[in-house]
């Protein structure tokens, strides 16, 4: 199979997650903005960076964080570390607002199970105030010892799924030690080899003139508008972890979205985001041998 540009993208920032371990024995659930408030009159820790997280001290008797980037966990989730890396979580999150933290050990391809328990989460939008209580609940895997479980599984409020998320939960048990941790549900940003969005005269031209694999046709198809004009308000949401059989952006290989749906030669094609139909636009007319059928793009395992 042919892509466009091996394009180097959506890279996992998990130096940016913010991660609260342990500071106190506050089982009140308290939500996020409450957590911050309160680990900063405490001498706690709240979204570090990567250098200040591995020199950082909390008080006597606390335990202490190092937030740093890891490799995607062994279900394409959030890895986030516990406890200067004395655990690690593993946060996936699933069709239909599904939410599954897994816990692993020191050495991050462990699985230990820990105490079962219920635990409470709270979630809100990126950049939004208000935080929505949620719940996970302990299910055990083969494997786990009685009473114990290795996986918590839990569904966020239906009006949240798919949306850019900061989740919380203040309070998780292990080994007697009790954990907050905080991670987000797209850990990735796009880095210089993304296509930038091109300029409006310019993408008017791209648009809007036929050329290579690129037809009128298409260009009616299309609504005869731009990219920026027909996505307007819609948000990008990057997965970097396609499953096979997931259809998947032409330019970046991450997976697609339907939302991102653009016109080519008479076929449909879905994309990540909208910089990435504008480079698929001007490959279509500037190098129309490169341009493969909408099948082509599908994960294949």
């Amino acid at each position: 199979m042919i892509f466009l540009k091996p394009w180097t993208v959506c890279r996992l920032l998990l130096g940016g997650v913010a991660v609260v371990v342990g500071f106190g024995c506050d089982d009140r659930g308290e939500p996020p903005e409450k957590i911050s408030s309160a680990a900063g009159k405490a001498g706690g820790v709240v979204a570090m960076s990567n250098s200040d997280a591995a020199t950082a001290v909390t008080p006597t008797g606390l335990a202490a964080v190092e937030e740093h980037g890891h490799k995607s966990g062994a279900h394409g989730g959030i890895l986030i570390s516990l406890g200067r890396d004395s655990y690690h979580a593993e946060a996936v999150f699933e069709k239909g607002g599904v939410l599954r933290l897994y816990t692993l050990g020191k050495d991050e391809s462990r699985v230990i199970d820990v105490e079962k328990q219920t635990l409470k989460g709270f979630v809100k939008v990126e950049g939004d105030a208000e935080a929505h209580q949620f719940t996970l609940e302990a299910e055990s895997q083969d494997g786990d010892a009685d009473s114990r479980t290795s996986q918590f599984v839990g569904t966020l409020p239906k009006g949240l799924w798919g949306l850019n998320l900061d989740v919380t939960v203040p309070n998780i048990v292990i080994a007697g030690e009790r954990f907050r941790l905080g991670f987000k549900s797209t850990p990735q940003q796009h880095d210089e080899g993304m296509p930038n969005k091109v300029a409006d005269e310019e993408e008017r031209k791209l648009y809007l003139t036929p050329g290579g694999k690129y037809t009128e046709a298409d260009i009616k198809a299309n609504g005869s508008i731009t990219a920026s004009v027909k996505f307007k308000g819609l948000k990008s949401s990057h997965d970097m972890f396609p499953k096979a059989g997931d259809k998947i952006c032409p330019v970046t290989q991450t997976k697609a979205n339907p939302q991102f749906t653009w016109i080519v030669d008479g076929k449909s094609y879905e994309f990540c985001c909208p910089p990435c139909v504008d480079e698929f636009v001007k490959t279509a007319k500037a190098s129309p041998e490169d341009i493969q059928q909408p099948a082509d793009y599908v994960k294949s395992k």
